[in-house]
């Protein structure tokens, strides 16, 4: 993994400046600590900074063809690149280095942009054409690896992270309301919007042809389930479970390819200790480094499965403790990194997760994400199921107004995710100062697309719920600001088996009944991992990882908490309401008052980081 970014002058008026694209790459150190590289020409400057993890010796970018036609800069993994390499190889194209990247400008000789569609990996580059004068950049299938850009005064910017685009001069620094109102609404923030106004966020599956009449995006590939009635094979259920090993160790092993130390996140759930079994089995002998949050909270520790996995595995095993002091030091740390503000306090964890990688030695870790999403894990799966039965009286007032909003949003009146809308617009509402409560219909990020409604039109109500978490909860929260954005800040790179297009493809074929059969969430999955884990892990009921809120910031009696919630920080950020921000405050530091992240929203802790994300950035409000 590296960090990119880039300039490139629709006017062709020799714009670029090489001390600002230096700039911009500099800023970027964090993901790259191993090496830097530049291309500058008058009207294209491309900036790399590497984390080395194939060939470390003759890998370093920014990558040229043969005829140095074209220039690649990219950050990620291809890991079908050896299959891909011969091939290219058979073909007659010259390899420089042993790197894996090195296939992209060869694929784009032979297949243009649609060389996309030949890759399995976690990627965000950017390709300059030179004779034809284009800038080509694309982002992975599932959106493991993030990619941002803007427009600011006839220049296209890009780059790893919003960071880099704020450093050029050109670039505004405002807040997005409706990414805010994404963050209070969603998971977190969905592609193409981020939390500075005018800066888009580069969707996943999809990439971006830019020459002089500037960017234009399209779609290469999204999660599409089959339609109803029309769901899986007819096959034993032990032919799917035996399918379903066979792949995910072939993903397993394509995720192990490195030529530094590969360690595992083992957070003592089904998904981590799977990924963390399935690595052991393809490389007996080999010594792990496992990984892992210790809570003081006796009511979110899972310490014991932990250890119990890293005792299966005979892992260098690493225990970090944490409380409400730790998340407490990190929090400025991680609003700079993940840059959107945030509900849960456990991007620290990942951030101090990293930390314990990079001090071992550890470039790379392996993490269970995307099971959830694919195979049924989350508890709205199992609610779906039961609501299927249920008798329904006569709809309410309110409960119609919800119906209509999803209805809108999804396209299927009775598809509820995440919070009632409804009532969740009152109390955002309230939360906003008036200036902003008065533009809700302008920001309400109900009212603008989310998803492709096609997808979820006449699919099984399974496929539905995952397809929007897939869009909404994994993409842009769960694999950037919780993933790549925390890692990275530590120049550790994070890869997941859960999400390779060979799985994916075999997650579409499995019937829904073998995902949640018989009310158990990943029931598939749970019988994979049947002798490969301790039947105390597989037989756990879903336990969502969870850290200390807001309360446990105010119980601390943090200077600089107090600061950001002050009737004077508030209205001169002129985001929320200074009234509101005082009653939550009073009402978070009852005596035994908590807030539990997958039942209620920590509206303080939003209002937290925003404040947070307002002074790192020098963002203007609302006021």
């Amino acid at each position: 993994m590296c960090g990119v970014t880039g300039v490139f002058d629709l006017r062709g008026a020799g714009r670029v400046e090489p001390p600002v694209v230096a700039a911009m790459t500099e800023s970027l150190v964090h993901r790259g600590p191993d090496s830097s590289g530049l291309y500058l020409t008058p009207d294209v400057g491309l900036g790399v900074r590497r984390l080395k993890i194939i060939d470390l010796d003759s890998g370093d970018q920014p990558i040229f063809n043969e005829d140095r036609s074209l220039v690649l800069v990219c950050n990620g993994e291809i890991f079908n690149y050896r299959e891909l390499r011969r091939e290219l190889t058979g073909k007659g194209h010259v390899f420089r280095s042993r790197t894996d990247v090195e296939v992209l400008v060869h694929l784009y000789e032979e297949h243009g942009e649609e060389l996309v569609r030949r890759l399995n990996g976690q990627f965000a580059f950017a390709l300059w054409d030179t004779a034809r004068r284009r800038l080509f950049l694309a982002r992975d299938h599932f959106g493991v690896t993030p990619l941002y850009y803007t427009v600011a005064d006839g220049l296209f910017l890009f780059g790893s992270e919003v960071k880099a685009i704020l450093t050029h001069p050109a670039v505004e620094r405002r807040l997005d309301l409706a990414g805010l109102d994404q963050v209070l609404s969603l998971p977190g923030l969905v592609s193409p919007r981020t939390m500075f106004a005018g800066v888009s966020s580069l969707p996943p599956g999809h990439c971006l042809t830019v020459d002089a009449e500037g960017p234009r995006a399209r779609q290469y590939w999204d999660l599409d389930y089959p339609l109803e009635g029309e769901e899986g094979e007819t096959r034993p259920e032990g032919e799917w479970v035996e399918e379903l090993r066979e792949v995910f160790g072939r993903s397993v092993a394509r995720r192990l390819q490195a030529d530094v130390p590969v360690g595992l996140f083992v957070s003592g759930g089904l998904d981590s200790s799977l990924v963390a079994a399935f690595a052991a089995r393809q490389t007996p002998g080999v010594m792990r480094h496992t990984f892992s949050i210790a809570f003081d909270d006796g009511e979110i520790d899972e310490t014991p499965y932990q250890r119990l996995m890293a005792e299966m595995l005979g892992s260098r095993h690493h225990e970090i403790r944490f409380g409400a002091e730790a998340i407490a030091d990190r929090m400025r740390e991680m609003v700079l990194h993940c840059e959107c503000p945030v509900k849960e306090s456990y991007n620290t964890c990942a951030l101090a997760l990293a930390e314990s990688a990079r001090e071992a030695g550890v470039k790379v870790v392996l993490a269970g994400e995307g099971a959830d999403e694919l195979f049924g894990g989350y508890p709205g799966y199992r609610y779906d199921a039961a609501r299927g039965r249920e008798v329904r009286g006569a709809a309410g007032v309110e409960e119609v107004l919800e119906e209509e909003l999803r209805e809108r949003a999804w396209g299927d009146r009775g598809l509820a995710y995440e919070r009632e809308q409804v009532p969740l617009r009152e109390i955002k509402t309230a939360l906003y100062a008036r200036e902003v409560a008065e533009r809700f219909e302008e920001i309400d990020c109900m009212a603008h697309p989310l998803v492709d409604k096609s997808r979820l039109s006449n699919r099984h109500a399974l496929h539905k719920r995952s397809y929007l978490d897939f869009k909404l909860r994994l993409a842009d929260h769960l694999l950037t600001d919780h993933g790549d954005r925390m890692v990275m800040a530590r120049s550790v790179e994070a890869r997941y088996p859960f999400l390779d297009l060979e799985l994916i493809d075999l997650a579409r074929r499995v019937p829904p009944a073998l995902k949640l059969k018989d009310l158990t969430e990943k029931y598939l999955v749970r019988r994979m991992a049947e002798s490969r884990i301790p039947r105390a892990i597989v037989e756990r009921e879903k336990f969502g990882f969870r850290a200390p809120g807001s309360p446990g910031l105010l119980r601390g009696g943090y200077e600089w908490v107090e600061e950001l919630l002050a009737p004077e920080t508030v209205r001169r950020h002129g985001v929320f309401d200074p009234d509101a921000v005082a009653w939550l405050s009073r009402e978070y530091r009852r005596e035994g008052r908590e807030v539990h992240p997958h039942l209620d929203t920590d509206l303080l802790m939003v209002v937290l980081t925003t404040h947070l994300l307002c002074e790192l950035f020098e963002l203007r409000g609302a006021a």
